[in-house]
């Protein structure tokens, strides 16, 4: 009898979980499987093997309660196995879901194993409870990532909308940075691992057969790919320039050939990385840049006709006023075209987890603001960044009341959700907010 199973990545058809799904389907070796994609826990059915791709750590808890019923989802003999972003401490993991596994890292490996018929203990990169302790065994990277099957897509990924693009395509894989708060490095390796242009190809067009009008390129920085401009060049050539996007790429990475491959073969804009207006706060963070390698990008997109929008981090540990003061400074000094504001996430995995929970430093989230009633430091920078970045840019924002109401449900939104992941991440002890009725 044919297995099957169900690949769940909670909200959004994540690009990761239809790999998965892909591997499941397509790979020759093992068991033949009936694979469903979902972005839905609610299912019928029961399935050998039900996997959720998570990539937000308030998954955790938002599934907990999900769990019983998921197993009951499983035939005899059937596994949970959670993977994504947030199995990168598989510790932590089980400490929230009661699962019967844990992928560490990169999945095409496990997977196929699984597929293979191998016991969990064989597998490298799985992490597992046995006698009531969690064993963990050691991941072993990809060593390429261009030949393994194609994602499985969707009937109706079109209607999706990730930051305005359908799908995210991974192009490679690897960081060669060290930024305290992001996990991809620590995820793919330092290592740049790049598929080749055919191979992106041949899934870009699959992907246009399902009806995918707009498609971003990713990798964690779009233009490590090693052959950036003939990458844009070829995929712009299948969907369209104003349908392609390369947009995260960092500061210290633009140059002019990078700009003017956006400029000819994408929507013409990049989404560049600048984090804080403080050279201190920057070199905290890891980011390996100084606040005029941030001017300058900005500058050299500005001369080449390329469209800019910057993402800021505040709350950080340790962040004096001062340290605020200059970014909100560097906000409006740049007039960029859009901005994205965000409180610092400890996401687990990463040195500013690690910060998080030492607690050498005050923490903006647990401190109470003297300026806005009901608000932490953190939460009163960002509501502020936001809207001194809706008035400086190139087309300014009405600031009306409905947009402030909106932008201060926003942050509260995001102040709840941080709260909670430090929470998480320090096991409940050792923060008292003193925040009022925060």
């Amino acid at each position: 009898m044919r297995k099957r199973a169900i690949i769940i990545s909670p909200g959004i058809y994540a690009y990761g979980a239809a790999v998965i799904a892909g591997i499941l389907e397509r790979c020759p070796v093992g068991d033949d499987i009936d694979v469903t994609l979902s972005k839905s826990l609610h299912f019928e059915g029961k399935f050998d093997y039900i996997f959720l791709s998570l990539s937000s750590t308030l998954h955790l808890l938002e599934l907990g309660d999900s769990m019983q019923d998921l197993k009951r989802k499983c035939k005899d003999g059937g596994l949970v196995v959670v993977g994504g972003p947030v199995s990168q401490c598989p510790e932590f993991v089980f400490r929230y879901l009661d699962c019967d596994a844990v992928v560490i890292g990169e999945g095409e490996i496990p997977v196929e194993r699984m597929k293979q018929g191998c016991e969990i203990a064989e597998i490298d990169g799985i992490a597992y409870k046995e006698n009531g302790e969690i064993v963990i065994n050691p991941p072993k990277q990809l060593p390429d990532i261009e030949h393994r099957t194609l994602p499985k897509i969707p009937k109706d990924i079109s209607k999706q909308d990730i930051r305005g693009a359908n799908v995210y395509i991974e192009t490679h894989r690897g960081c060669k940075f060290n930024c305290a708060f992001c996990q991809v490095s620590e995820f793919f390796g330092h290592g740049i691992r790049s598929r080749s242009i055919d191979n992106i190809v041949e899934e870009v067009k699959e992907f246009k057969k399902a009806g995918v009008k707009k498609i971003a390129i990713s990798g964690g920085t779009s233009s490590l790919y090693y052959e950036f401009r003939d990458l844009l060049e070829t995929v712009s050539s299948i969907i369209g320039k104003n349908n392609l996007s390369a947009p995260d790429i960092r500061v210290d990475t633009v140059n002019d050939e990078t700009l003017n491959a956006i400029r000819e073969y994408t929507m013409g804009w990049v989404f560049l990385g600048m984090e804080s207006g403080s050279d201190r706060m920057l070199k905290r963070m890891r980011k390996g840049i100084r606040v005029e390698d941030i001017t300058a990008a900005r500058e050299a997109a500005k001369e080449r006709g390329v469209k800019v929008a910057g993402s800021f981090i505040v709350g950080y540990p340790g962040e004096s006023e001062e340290d605020y003061e200059a970014t909100k400074e560097l906000v409006e000094d740049l007039y960029l075209d859009d901005c994205f504001i965000s409180i610092a996430e400890p996401i687990p995995g990463t040195e500013l987890a690690e910060e998080v929970i030492e607690g050498k430093e005050e923490n903006p989230m647990f401190v109470k603001s003297k300026k806005i009633r009901n608000l932490s430091v953190a939460e009163e920078r960002a509501l502020d960044l936001m809207l001194t970045s809706y008035v400086a840019r190139e087309k300014p924002l009405f600031l009306s009341d409905e947009l402030y109401e909106k932008t201060l449900n926003e942050v509260r939104k995001q102040g709840e959700d941080i709260r909670k992941v430090t929470q998480m991440i320090s096991g409940g002890l050792g923060y008292v907010c003193n925040c009022g009725s925060l």
